[in-house]
């Protein structure tokens, strides 16, 4: 099942030009075809792959889901010793993170457009330092749930792709999906959640047009984390914020 409807998504003309003039800079070359979300055959995420895409042994950190960009652009910007990974399906957040990596001229930046789960599912152990999932779509149709990109499989192959005492970051706005996560998560032998704030949470689902039903259901406390100081505050996180939701971070260390 998959965890995004795909959507060309009109790109004006200022996208097209900046598709065109910074792809070969930024976008990586490992689809399976023009317009294709899934991998060529045979292709491994491995150390090789990463030298010769960035240059360097540095470290790497995947962001799945980068939508406009606005945090894998300023962590770039901010941490030239690193390298990063922009996966993102979407071609207006695309062409739009290329351009602001491009007008910053940032060389430690690459992009995937590309099914995550499908990357992850051929990453080389250990080649990657952190893993970052910020705001993933909520699918709050309880019909929908399954769609969500936190799921078992790909918790595995999150973990392959990380080293030992390295970390999965994961944010979200939607209550619903908190408990979504500490329920993936919490109970794996291979992550340790740790967060050290106490958090309530009710212990049932709800869906789209039911969620106030959930003041009245059960309650229990997850242990989640302080917000993290590497993600900036982008205009989707205060527009959560100006609604009045809560924001739940999450740190899972690899073990």
């Amino acid at each position: 099942m998959l965890s995004y409807v795909r959507r060309k998504g009109r790109l004006d003309d200022r996208y097209k030009r900046a598709w065109q003039r910074y792809a070969p800079d930024f976008l990586l070359d490992i689809n399976a075809g023009e317009g294709s979300l899934d991998l060529k055959e045979g292709f491994a995420f491995n150390a090789g792959f990463v030298r010769r895409s960035w240059g360097n042994d540095h470290p790497l950190v995947i962001e799945i889901g980068t939508g406009q960009g606005e945090n894998i652009i300023a962590a770039a910007e901010e941490h030239p010793e690193v390298n990063f990974l922009a996966v993102e399906v979407y071609d207006p957040g695309v062409a739009h993170t290329m351009l602001r990596a491009g007008k910053l001229g940032l060389t430690n930046l690459r992009v995937a457009q590309i099914n995550a789960p499908e990357l992850f599912s051929v990453c080389e152990p250990g080649v990657a330092n952190e893993v970052w999932t910020f705001f993933p779509d909520p699918w709050p149709k309880m019909r929908h749930h399954k769609r969500r990109i936190v799921q078992p499989a790909l918790a595995s192959d999150i973990r392959k792709s990380l080293g030992e005492g390295k970390v999965w970051r994961l944010a979200t706005d939607i209550e619903d999906y908190a408990l979504h996560v500490h329920e993936v998560m919490d109970g794996r032998a291979d992550f340790a959640n740790i967060g050290t704030l106490a958090v309530s949470l009710p212990t049932e689902h709800v869906g789209k047009g039911t969620a106030d039903e959930a003041k009245s259901l059960p309650h229990a406390d997850f242990r989640e984390a302080e917000r993290y100081d590497g993600r900036v505050l982008t205009n989707f996180e205060k527009k959560g914020l100006a609604a009045g939701r809560v924001i739940h971070d999450f740190t899972y260390q690899a073990v």
